[in-house]
């Protein structure tokens, strides 16, 4: 039987888009599969803190697609302009690194929008101002499997990766730098957490 907590840096996607670990069989004959979830099973979810870390682990997942929530991943709630431009060049600068990535999306559910296009160069870049998260799945229906939506709300970013059957990672900076609204949302995301995704721990 397979637990997460124990297991999650043995984890990889199979070609089919379920999440397996791998393991050697007693006889030395290499390594095997064996799957932790199936599509009546719940998505992985693991909680991060920083974007060093969400990276690190997106990577061990091997996704062909990444979702990323924008605030407060790649800019804060009050940035600026500036401070969004930047921040979506640098986070996909580094998604791109990421082995196998085919499409990289941004979805926010404000009206936010970079100033000029993003270039990907080798993968496919999307950017959706006013997603209407977690309702909303039809944009990402064209996007290869396996997938991870990263993001800092399980109401919304986990609620639609578990819409998707993606994996899901939580960005959970310093809860005491979030404004009311997003602590409000994190408060609700812990109730229904349970209904949705098993925890790393548990």
């Amino acid at each position: 039987m397979c637990s997460w907590g124990h297991l999650r840096h043995s984890m990889r996607y199979d070609g089919r888009g379920a999440l397996i670990r791998v393991t050697s069989s007693a006889a030395g004959d290499g390594a095997r599969g064996e799957s932790c979830w199936s599509s009546g099973m719940r998505p992985a979810y693991d909680r991060l803190a920083t974007l060093d870390e969400v990276l690190r682990r997106a990577g061990e997942l091997s996704p062909k697609t990444l979702v990323f929530d924008v605030e407060p991943l790649v800019a804060d709630w009050n940035g600026g302009q500036e401070a969004l431009d930047q921040g979506l060049r640098s986070v996909l600068a580094r998604a791109r690194t990421i082995p196998g990535v085919v499409v990289v999306c941004f979805a926010t559910n404000s009206m936010r929008r970079p100033s000029a296009p993003l270039a990907g160069d080798d993968v496919r870049v999307v950017y959706l101002a006013a997603a209407g998260k977690p309702l909303r799945t039809g944009y990402y229906r064209g996007f290869p499997r396996p997938g991870v939506v990263i993001g800092d709300q399980l109401a919304t970013d986990g609620a639609l990766a578990r819409r998707l059957g993606y994996a899901f990672l939580q960005y959970l900076p310093d809860l005491g730098s979030l404004p009311p609204g997003p602590r409000v949302m994190d408060w609700c995301g812990r109730l229904v957490r349970p209904l949705l995704f098993a925890r790393a721990t548990d």
